[in-house]
Parts: structure tokens; sequence; C-alpha cells
């Protein structure tokens, strides 16, 4: 519990929001948080519906694509999509497939596979499907970067055409400036370039294959009302993509959910079932760490191909099968991404890595394509940078995770003569190095790292003040009105100092939870916090001594002043509601 606490300092939200849509200035100061202060957008995101959603024809080369693909369809020449193998990826494959058969094309797909083609497109393969009698290829969630695969397909008469969210490559120029570098493909649709004039930019994959499928439709004069349920695909991958969920995103999210929740897809069901999920009302927490990597796990261990033919699935044996395959294998990459951890975390103690400010481990046995998700279990562990290499085909690959103060893509950049190719953005990248190259690496990055003690503290951003006697039910829906929560809207936390803990409870299985009863104005509300039981422990130890404090676990009885960072909810239980403090991070006061 060693974070530090900072509170948000949002802009001034404006007058007549308030009286416009009746806003509460609990919530004012909650949206003003996420810079969302005009009463244009305060009812875009509260009240923001699919009817609100902007023309996909705004986006540049998009009447062009679209031309492009018209002709194609309408005299049944064969179209390839070409998709990724993670959950982005095989969504905005699926869009496309789903989309471009309700307008009766004749379409097929290609999904490279993780080790032995890598992400985007490949040369070879581009020439079998040549070969195979594909004219055109129309990518989806890749292709912005595809310069020599571009223009190879370009030679060989193909069209293509780009639909891709990631950022658009540049080149600098000797004044500094930087210009924009585009693959020659016959349309590029990506909202990102700088004179694209659609107004979000943040979509993600699928979000833009979402809006290519309902342009194509207007183009054709298909009643769009049959490509509705594309968007709860798309909401899954918006929400796994960690893009930022406001706007646009947030609408997609908002109304997918709707539509999942009683989802006519076949393999969706089958998905949720599997997961004993069919009695729950599904959130974005369901999207991003349940279906979401049932859907990842097959890029990561097999082919993606097994995902998108669970969601075209329209028998309900075969889905069922492949629904149980999907979590067989999203179980096998816990367990798998577990006992590499494990690893990690052994390499690091036994070399006296863990005051390392850039935690750089090179585990030859993991599973390349783990190497990112125990790099960000690193990274949350220590709070450091963290950079997991293991072996490749050719040479060592990884994966790094960073943290807000240490620019990934910067520093990796200072060192480019010591490897052989990386990519990547601030807080995440992905490295080939070779072997011998492994420590001298490790040691250039620890040299040219400036971050200080300070600057390694987690940080815990508040919104406001929120004193216990403050909630009610009503305050907890409005702000609950509020989800879906993540990235560029996360899930409020308010502070509270000044009360006493009264009772403590380690509950759970391993007593690794707490349970926490305050007391305040003569009334008392619960608290909860999960996966902190040891470092609560240490707390009191140090607070009290190691008697004391043994002491209080046993009795359960204590009286301890604090402060605290929570989040308010509504515990159900037997049918009877109680308000309940979600603890995300509580110190003692003296």
């Amino acid at each position: 519990m060693k974070e530090k606490w900072i509170m948000r300092e949002g802009k001034k939200i404006e007058d007549s929001a308030y009286k416009k849509l009746g806003l509460n200035p609990i919530m004012g100061k909650i949206l003003s948080n996420r810079g969302i202060t005009t009463s244009t957008d305060i009812d875009l995101f509260i009240n923001g519906s699919i009817e609100d959603l902007q023309d996909g024809f705004m986006m540049k080369d998009m009447h062009l694509a679209i031309d492009i693909i018209k002709e194609y369809v309408l005299e049944k020449k064969p179209i390839l999509i070409y998709g990724d193998y993670d959950c982005d990826g095989v969504s905005s494959t699926y869009i496309l497939l789903k989309g471009l058969k309700e307008c009766g094309a004749k379409v097929s797909y290609h999904i490279p596979h993780r080790e032995n083609e890598g992400y985007g497109m490949n040369e070879k393969r581009i020439g079998e499907l040549y070969k195979e009698g594909y004219e055109i290829i129309l990518t989806c969630d890749n292709g912005i970067a595809a310069f020599n695969e571009v223009e190879y397909a370009k030679s060989l008469g193909m069209k293509v055409v780009v639909t891709d969210h990631h950022d658009i490559p540049f080149v600098e120029l000797e004044d500094g400036r930087n210009e924009e570098k585009i693959p020659p493909a016959d349309a590029i649709v990506n909202p990102k370039q700088k004179d694209c004039s659609y107004p979000f930019k943040n979509l993600c994959g699928a979000g833009i294959a979402y809006k290519f499928i309902l342009c194509l439709c207007k183009e054709l004069g298909i009643d769009t009302s049959r490509v509705d349920d594309l968007i709860e695909i798309a909401a899954i991958a918006t929400v796994c993509d960690v893009v930022d969920l406001v706007n646009e995103n947030r609408i997609i999210v908002k109304e997918g959910l709707k539509r999942l929740n009683n989802t006519k897809n076949l393999g969706l069901k089958s998905l949720i079932k599997a997961n004993n999920l069919q009695d729950k009302i599904l959130n974005e927490y369901h999207l991003g760490f349940v279906i979401g990597p049932c859907i990842n796990a097959t890029g990561r261990l097999e082919t993606a191909d097994l995902a998108l033919e669970l969601l075209m699935s329209d028998n309900e044996k075969a889905s069922n099968e492949l629904a149980q395959r999907l979590l067989t294998l999203n179980r096998e990459r816990q367990e798998m991404t577990n006992v590499s951890l494990e690893k990690v975390i052994d390499l690091i103690k036994n070399n006296g890595y863990e005051n390392d400010k850039v935690l750089f481990v090179y585990e030859p046995s993991i599973h390349e394509s783990l190497a990112g998700i125990v790099a960000g279990r690193i990274r949350e562990r220590y709070n450091a940078p963290a950079i997991v290499m293991t072996s490749g085909k050719e040479m060592p690959k990884g994966s790094g995770r960073s943290i807000e103060k240490y620019n990934m893509h910067k520093e990796l950049t200072k060192c480019s003569d010591l490897i052989e190719k990386f990519g990547g953005h601030p807080m995440a990248a992905g490295l080939s190095v070779r072997e011998e190259n492994l420590p001298k690496l490790r040691e250039a990055l620890l040299n040219n790292c400036e971050l200080t003690e300070e600057d390694m503290l987690p940080e815990i951003r508040i919104d406001m003040h929120l004193p216990f006697r403050n909630l009610n039910y009503a305050l907890i829906d409005e702000i609950e009105a509020l989800a879906p929560f993540g990235k560029g809207n996360p899930k409020p936390l308010f502070g509270e100092k000044d009360v006493h803990i009264k009772r403590i409870w380690f509950i759970g299985s391993e007593r690794n939870s707490i349970r926490v009863s305050f007391s305040f104005d003569n009334t008392t509300i619960n608290g909860i916090a999960f996966n902190i039981g040891d470092e609560f422990r240490k707390l009191l130890n140090r607070h009290f001594g190691e008697v004391k404090a043994l002491e209080i676990e046993t009795s359960s009885y204590c009286n301890i002043k604090c402060a605290l960072v929570y989040y308010p909810s509504i515990n159900e239980y037997n049918g009877n509601k109680t308000i309940q403090a979600k603890i995300e991070s509580l110190r003692f006061i003296k």
C-alpha cells in the first residue's frame, strides 16, 4: 500500500450543462475529470445511442473503398479478407465476412498464424492467394504499415483496400518535421490519417470494419438493420483492444452489451454458457476478462480460425464443441502464463534484479505469444517497465510493457543498434534481438534509465472527497450509469478520511481478502477489498506489532483510524440491499 494518491483536477464544466441536463455536482466533477465539460459532450456521453454514430462516409477514402468492393460484390468476383489473430483482428474479420455475405459477396478470409507468419500481411501468403485466383485483398486491423507487402500485391496486378486503426507511420524530414508515409494501396480507410475529416479517431479495427459494412449496405440499398447485430462483436473488440471508452466507442460498447445479453449468435451463446454466464447480465468486465481472452487464446496457442469458426457457426452441437475448445485453450493459456510468470519472478530474484528500474529478463522456455502477458504481470507486480524475452525461430523475441513515466518506444530507439527489429508505442513494444546482444541491451536500458523513486510509485487518481454520509442508493445508481468503464473512462474513485475501522474479517479460501466495518456518525458501512490480505497483515504488524496484529486478526475487533480510496457499490445478499465501499487503497492514521 505504497501508492501515491493524486486528486484529479478537471476542467471547469459549463454552467449551462447543469441547467440543461439536471446534473448532480458530483457527476459533473467526475465528467469534468474526464475532459467531458460541454453540454453537448455530456449529453452524448450519458444519452448517446446508435443513432448518434457518425456517417462512415466521412472517413478519407471510404467512398473509394466502397466503390471498389461494390464492383467485386456485384460481379461475384472473390474477395479475400486479410485479418489478424488477436481479438480485434478476429472480430474485424468476422464483421467483414458476415457483412459481405449479407451483401451477397463471394468472400473468404485469411488470418495469419502467429508463429509461422507473424503479424500482418505476408508476401509469401500474398503470392499463394494470387495463385488461388484472388484479385483483391481487403485488410482489417492491419495493413497501414505493410509497404513492401502492398507493393508486391500491386506488382501482381491485385487490388488492395486497407482498413486499419493503428498509428500512421511517418518519416522524419531534415527540418525535423514528421511526414506521413502510407502504403500504395488502392484505398486506405483509417481515421488517424492527417487529412481524414472523420471527427472520432480512436475506433478499434472492428469499429472501422463495422462502419465499412454499414456504408457498403447503404451504397447497395440494403437495409442496415440486417447487420445491426454486428455491433455486439465490435463491442467485444472495443473493450479487448483497450481503446478509450468515450464518444463512439462508448456507444458501440453500450449498444453491443444490450444485444449481447440477448444475442442470437449461436457461437456466442455457447461461449457464454461454457463460461457459466448464461444467468448473468454481461458487462464490460465479462467482455475484457472472460469472453475476449477465450477468443484471444486461439490465436496464441493454435489458430485464430477456431474463434472465427465459432462466431460463424450455425450448428448447436458444433458451436458447443468449439466453445469448450476455446475454454480449454484459455485455461491452458492461463496455466502456462502462471508457470511462465513464476519462472520470470524466480529469475528476477535469483539474479538480484528486484531493484532494477527496468526489468529485462530472458527466459527461452516461455511461449512467445505469452511474453507480453507475462511482461504486463511483471510490470504490475514491481511497477517498473518490464521486457520479457523468449526464444524465437531465428533469434530471441520479446514484448515489453511500461509505466506512465517511461516511454518504452523512445528508450528502445536509443538502443536501436542492439536490436534487429522493434515497434510499438510509449506503453508497449515488441522486439527481436540477437542472443549475444541481450546482456548489452539490458545494460544500455539500465544506464539510460532516468526514472526516480517517485516516478516508480503506483498512482491512484481520486475524483473527489466523498464522505460516507453523502452516499445513497440514487447517487450510486447515477455513478453506475457512467459505465462501461475502462481506458479513457476509468471507474470513479473517491477519498474518505477520519473514519474508524471497528472490525476486520479475513475472508476467502486462502483468507487473502478482507471485509471491514467502518464507523462514522453513529452508523456503520461495510467495506471489502480483494487479494490484499497479506499486505494488510504487514500493515497491521507495522502499526501495532505482531502480537496485537494477531489478536486483531483472531478476534476481528479493533479501533483503527484510517483514510481510504474507494468505489461505492450496492451489495445484495439474501434479498437485502446495503451500501458497500469497495476499497482501492487504505492508510492507517496515528
